[in-house]
């Protein structure tokens, strides 16, 4: 596409819209495709195989992965990059499964705080094997070492600019969050976001 101009009211010079080019129309429009289509393909497969969405699955993750498995809820929602009031849902729901429980918050008393129960481990664990394996057969299998690397430098740019002007108080790239190593070779707590 051309450059076009968009002009307002408010301003005698218009700006100039930088239109994306035919290229970058078509590696924009496959990036949309690829991400929706995998996210929702890992989704169905946790939902299937382990009855939990990845929502949940994200949540206990985060939860594994702190000391003592507890974070405030607010702290939680950051780190799952969610709104308060859907966060605040998925714990519910996680509740009810017994993999998750709520405390009152010792600093704050008006606070709550979610701490991973024994249960909610062990459904982390044995989830997460069939989790890596989708992750690896949906995208890591179809890239080559080299293409793997890219992926991983370009993602880390997007998201160290995204994360100037991000909301979340613990703005870390997703595309370095998460240890999908075996669980057996690491020191980190099982993940795998």
């Amino acid at each position: 596409m051309s450059t076009k101009t968009v002009s307002t009211k408010a301003d005698s010079t218009p700006p100039t819209t930088r239109w994306l080019t035919a290229a970058e129309q078509r590696v924009w429009r496959s990036f949309i495709a690829a991400t929706h289509m995998l996210t929702e393909r890992l989704d169905q497969e946790l939902t299937r195989d382990s009855g939990m969405p990845h929502t949940y699955y994200e949540v206990l993750v985060r939860l594994s992965e702190v000391p003592d498995r507890r974070l405030r809820m607010s702290e939680l929602a950051d780190r799952s990059m969610s709104s308060r009031s859907r966060l605040s849902h998925a714990v519910a729901r996680l509740e009810e499964n017994g993999w998750v429980r709520r405390e009152v918050c010792p600093t704050d008393r008006r606070g709550q705080v979610a701490v991973l129960t024994d249960a909610g481990f062990a459904a982390l664990e044995a989830a997460a094997p069939g989790h890596v394996e989708g992750v690896r057969t949906h995208l890591f299998d179809a890239l080559t070492p080299q293409q793997v690397q890219h992926l991983g430098e370009i993602c880390a740019v997007v998201a160290d600019r995204l994360r100037e002007s991000c909301t979340y108080s613990d703005a870390t790239a997703p595309c370095a969050e998460g240890d999908l190593t075996d669980p057996a070779r690491s020191s980190r707590p099982i993940s795998g976001v």
